[in-house]
């Protein structure tokens, strides 16, 4: 990865920013994207800690307006953004019939709306290629009761991950995306050191909930030229729970 620069989103916490930690311990320079300045702050010290370079560019992704000026601060920090990874994300728990429209909208503002913005802008300043990695869930392709917004918008990234392949692939960008299985962060520890979470984990065939660092193998490999035959794919990880739910 040596050479790379990558932005980032959703790098507070979670899958995001394990995945920042990953691409700068294997070489990348990383801009973390989130809302969350102190906890972007501890990452990028965490990274130089460790070797590595890091530039925080504290911002929500629902202001729209603002996705250009934080690449601004990405490039001028780091260099131009050569990959992305299109990980924030928001999630809610809703029937149909209870689920309001600006409930509706929050979500697919956050995980399909401003997902398709980060991938445009990341399009038009990747000049002579990248790769952009979408995070979509196994809920795009097996939706999941109740969970109508979430399930419809990752559904979405899915299939705007195939167009931009086919539109981007020209200029040498290759598109892919990450669909990740249940995984335990600080949101949902509790939930999954619970009781209340057994019968969710035995539907898993390989018996258990997946860590942070079980998907760092994938991030490397869509971010990076190991995949670089690869575009419009979408390579799952979730213990096979798709297989069985």
């Amino acid at each position: 990865m040596a050479g790379a620069v990558a932005f980032v989103t959703g790098a507070s916490s979670g899958l995001g920013a394990r995945f920042a930690e990953v691409l700068a311990a294997n070489g990348a320079k990383v801009a973390l994207a989130g809302r969350r300045r102190k906890a972007l702050e501890e990452r990028a010290e965490r990274i130089a800690a460790r070797g590595g370079k890091a530039a925080i560019v504290p911002f929500d992704v629902r202001e729209h307006e603002r996705i250009g000026a934080a690449f601004d601060q990405a490039e001028e920090a780091l260099g131009p953004v050569t990959i992305l990874i299109n990980n924030a994300g928001i999630s809610g728990t809703a029937k149909v019939t209870d689920l309001s429209l600006a409930e509706w909208r929050e979500i697919l503002d956050v995980d399909l709306d401003a997902l398709f913005l980060l991938a445009r802008e990341a399009a038009k300043r990747m000049r002579r290629g990248g790769a952009i990695v979408n995070v979509s869930s196994i809920l795009a392709l097996r939706p999941k009761a109740e969970m109508a917004a979430y399930s419809v918008a990752k559904a979405g990234v899915e299939h705007l991950t195939r167009v931009l392949a086919l539109e981007l692939g020209e200029a040498g960008i290759r598109v892919n995306n990450l669909a990740p299985g249940y995984v335990v962060t600080g949101m949902n520890a509790a939930f999954f050191a619970s009781e209340e979470s057994r019968p969710l984990i035995a539907e898993i065939p390989l018996g258990r909930v997946g860590q942070v660092d079980d998907f760092d193998g994938a991030i490397l490999y869509l971010a990076s030229d190991a995949s670089r035959f690869m575009t419009g794919a979408t390579l799952v990880v979730d213990g096979g729970h798709i297989l069985a739910f």
